[in-house]
Protein backbone atom coordinates (compact mmCIF):
# COMPACT_ATOMS: atom_id res chain seq x y z
CA UNK A 1 0.00 0.00 0.00
CA UNK A 2 1.74 3.53 -0.83
CA UNK A 3 1.69 6.27 1.17
CA UNK A 4 -1.93 7.80 -0.47
CA UNK A 5 -3.41 4.70 0.06
CA UNK A 6 -2.61 4.85 3.89
CA UNK A 7 -3.56 8.23 4.00
CA UNK A 8 -6.80 6.55 2.58
CA UNK A 9 -7.60 3.79 4.81
CA UNK A 10 -7.54 6.24 7.95
CA UNK A 11 -10.71 6.01 9.33
CA UNK A 12 -13.51 7.94 8.26
CA UNK A 13 -11.47 9.52 5.36
CA UNK A 14 -11.74 8.51 1.61
CA UNK A 15 -13.19 5.34 -0.31
CA UNK A 16 -10.19 4.16 -2.79
CA UNK A 17 -12.56 3.43 -5.72
CA UNK A 18 -11.81 0.02 -8.20
CA UNK A 19 -10.46 2.32 -11.04
CA UNK A 20 -7.85 4.67 -11.73
CA UNK A 21 -7.13 7.93 -13.63
CA UNK A 22 -5.92 7.31 -17.02
CA UNK A 23 -2.10 7.97 -15.85
CA UNK A 24 -2.73 4.61 -13.30
CA UNK A 25 -3.30 6.51 -10.12
CA UNK A 26 -5.57 5.43 -7.48
CA UNK A 27 -9.12 7.42 -6.94
CA UNK A 28 -11.07 8.45 -3.85
CA UNK A 29 -14.11 9.25 -3.21
CA UNK A 30 -15.31 11.42 -0.56
CA UNK A 31 -19.07 10.48 0.46
CA UNK A 32 -21.39 11.22 3.11
CA UNK A 33 -23.52 8.34 2.20
CA UNK A 34 -23.02 5.05 1.09
CA UNK A 35 -25.92 4.80 -0.60
CA UNK A 36 -25.72 7.83 -3.60
CA UNK A 37 -24.84 6.67 -6.77
CA UNK A 38 -21.24 7.06 -7.50
CA UNK A 39 -20.15 4.21 -4.12
CA UNK A 40 -22.86 2.15 -5.49
CA UNK A 41 -21.26 2.10 -8.94
CA UNK A 42 -18.28 1.60 -7.01
CA UNK A 43 -19.80 -1.37 -5.72
CA UNK A 44 -20.86 -2.32 -8.88
CA UNK A 45 -17.73 -2.36 -10.28
CA UNK A 46 -16.05 -4.68 -7.68
CA UNK A 47 -18.90 -7.22 -7.92
CA UNK A 48 -17.86 -7.40 -11.56
CA UNK A 49 -14.07 -7.62 -10.69
CA UNK A 50 -14.56 -10.08 -7.85
CA UNK A 51 -17.00 -12.00 -10.85
CA UNK A 52 -14.46 -12.09 -13.56
CA UNK A 53 -11.63 -12.72 -11.13
CA UNK A 54 -13.69 -15.79 -10.53
CA UNK A 55 -13.18 -16.94 -14.35
CA UNK A 56 -10.04 -16.29 -14.40
CA UNK A 57 -8.69 -18.38 -12.13
CA UNK A 58 -11.40 -20.86 -13.56
CA UNK A 59 -9.29 -20.69 -17.03
CA UNK A 60 -5.90 -20.17 -15.30
CA UNK A 61 -6.49 -23.41 -13.80
CA UNK A 62 -7.79 -25.21 -17.01
CA UNK A 63 -4.33 -24.01 -19.12
CA UNK A 64 -1.97 -25.26 -15.99
CA UNK A 65 -4.01 -28.15 -15.65
CA UNK A 66 -3.01 -28.76 -19.89
CA UNK A 67 0.47 -29.92 -20.38
CA UNK A 68 -0.12 -29.20 -23.70
CA UNK A 69 0.07 -25.29 -23.41
CA UNK A 70 1.95 -23.29 -25.05
CA UNK A 71 4.00 -20.29 -23.62
CA UNK A 72 0.91 -17.86 -25.24
CA UNK A 73 -1.50 -19.76 -23.77
CA UNK A 74 0.51 -19.67 -20.43
CA UNK A 75 1.37 -15.82 -20.58
CA UNK A 76 -2.26 -15.03 -21.44
CA UNK A 77 -3.28 -16.79 -18.35
CA UNK A 78 -0.92 -14.75 -16.02
CA UNK A 79 -1.66 -11.35 -17.51
CA UNK A 80 -5.07 -11.81 -16.66
CA UNK A 81 -4.34 -13.20 -13.24
CA UNK A 82 -1.98 -10.52 -12.56
CA UNK A 83 -4.86 -7.87 -13.36
CA UNK A 84 -7.60 -10.12 -11.60
CA UNK A 85 -4.87 -9.92 -8.52
CA UNK A 86 -4.66 -6.23 -9.26
CA UNK A 87 -8.27 -5.22 -9.04
CA UNK A 88 -8.92 -7.61 -5.43
CA UNK A 89 -6.19 -6.34 -3.90
CA UNK A 90 -7.77 -2.69 -4.15
CA UNK A 91 -11.29 -4.03 -3.50
CA UNK A 92 -9.44 -5.90 0.26
CA UNK A 93 -7.78 -2.28 0.65
CA UNK A 94 -11.01 -0.46 -0.11
CA UNK A 95 -13.03 -2.81 1.91
CA UNK A 96 -10.37 -2.88 4.84
CA UNK A 97 -10.45 0.63 4.92
CA UNK A 98 -14.34 1.04 5.46
CA UNK A 99 -14.24 -1.75 8.39
CA UNK A 100 -11.76 0.22 10.33
CA UNK A 101 -13.57 3.18 9.85
CA UNK A 102 -16.64 1.71 10.78
CA UNK A 103 -15.15 0.73 14.49
CA UNK A 104 -14.42 4.52 15.18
Amino acid sequence: MNNAEKRAAAPGTLRLLPWTTPEGKPCYLSADSDHSRLPLLADDVEAGQLDSAQQVLGGARAVLADPGAGEQALRFALVRAVESLTDALRIAASRGARLCAGES
